[in-house]
């Protein structure tokens, strides 16, 4: 269609090139994830099965784009940095959060079977993806450090819930309203009666893995 009179309606696309010499970050996040675990029976608090597969279908994208030179993902999200020169896609937003975005659930969904072999896959795993830039080292240890805790807040609260569930046979509103403003302090005594050390879990379990 070069140099048709239709070429006109290119002037419609926005251009969303990411500013320059900037780390850019791209994270995907599982959508629908809460149904998807119950779908297939994941084990809670945490699956190791699942996030198993999910750091496999990161390592896939590491292979595909050289320019990622960082990821770390907690449960059902990941993040990718890219390094501050990169001129992938000519930086553009979208290009970039479609084609890894793509290649994570592509790999997810190939390697299942994988880390699932007697749970086949019932939904289509979904995943959406926004890019945000960090102009400098000390803000992108910050959002590392800021998704570090989230990971850890999540676990915690989490550990407990799902303990209140199963050894106490407590609802899911009972949990909820039992957990309610409680300190971290409060939560390891709660583990810790139930007979959990939660700095004894895996570290996969309260930490990102990297």
């Amino acid at each position: 269609m070069a140099n048709s009179r239709f070429e006109y309606v290119k002037n419609f696309e926005v251009d969303d090139s990411l500013l320059p010499a900037c780390w850019i970050v791209v994270r995907l996040d599982g959508k629908g994830f809460t149904r998807f675990s119950e779908l297939h029976h994941f084990e809670k608090p945490n699956d190791v099965r699942s996030l198993n597969l999910m750091n496999h279908a990161a390592k896939e994208v590491f292979k595909l784009f050289s320019d990622v030179k960082l990821a770390f993902g907690e449960s059902d999200e990941y993040s990718f940095v890219l390094h501050k020169g990169t001129t992938l896609y000519g930086r553009r937003s979208a290009k970039l959060i479609s084609v890894i975005v793509s290649a994570f659930t592509a790999s997810f969904v190939q390697c299942w079977s994988q880390f699932f072999p007697d749970l086949p896959l019932k939904s289509l795993p979904i995943f959406d993806g926004r890019t945000v830039c960090y102009p400098n080292d000390t803000v992108l240890r910050d959002y590392l450090s800021w998704r570090q805790a989230d990971t850890h807040i999540n676990n915690q609260y989490n550990t407990c819930f799902w303990t209140l569930i199963q050894q106490d046979g407590k609802t899911p509103a009972e949990a909820q309203q039992l957990l309610k403003g409680t300190t971290t302090g409060h939560k390891n005594e709660i583990l810790w009666q139930h007979g959990i050390n939660y700095q004894s879990l895996p570290e996969q379990f309260k930490k990102v893995s990297l």
